[in-house]
């Protein structure tokens, strides 16, 4: 490749990867073409972009970005993947594609990057098992309404039975 295709190449790859700040890299060598296209069409059902890079463009077009210790001591073609609605959602699903999926054998999660801090595939494991955006708004959500729900539950209660109370005594005087 000459020098002018690859900076042609790093361009494009800087420009795809521009607002992108945490992504994770994965390895798909040895799938064939229609698994590859099913698998972004998975992947795409869930908002999540999936680029193939060769390594060494990839370095350059990260280099001073928070996508950069991705790339490091890497080498050979992968995937870097981004998007869905929060990083753990991303992790969540690329990490069990790697794990659960027969049809995706050859898919593994070997890395990335969360907050410019490297990730490897173990920790990336790590990740996925932290609870998703949507997790974290419902349990904050929950922490939230519990003190009104037991104020209510502690105010209704004894009204309640003194009614259910009355209503026995007066159904038996007829």
């Amino acid at each position: 490749m000459s020098k002018f295709v690859k900076e042609l190449v790093t361009r494009d790859i800087k420009r795809q990867l521009d607002g992108v700040e945490d992504a994770v890299v994965v390895s798909y060598v040895g799938m064939d073409a229609n698994t590859t296209n099913e698998l972004r069409g998975e992947l795409d059902a869930k908002n999540i972009r999936m680029m193939i890079v060769k390594n060494s463009l990839a370095r350059r077009a990260t280099e001073g970005s928070s996508l950069h210790p991705a790339f490091e001591g890497s080498s050979g073609q992968t995937a870097v993947c981004w998007g869905a609605s929060d990083f753990v959602s991303l992790v969540k699903e690329l990490v069990r594609l790697d794990k659960d999926s027969e049809k995706y054998e050859k898919f593994i999660a070997a890395g990335g990057v969360m907050d410019g801090e490297r990730l490897d595939a173990d920790k990336l494991k790590e990740v996925s098992k932290w609870p998703s955006r949507e997790e974290q708004i419902s349990m904050l959500v929950g922490q939230i309404l519990a003190p009104g729900a037991n104020l209510s539950a502690a105010l209704l209660g004894p009204g309640k039975k003194l009614n259910s109370q009355i209503k026995k005594i007066s159904e038996g005087d007829e």
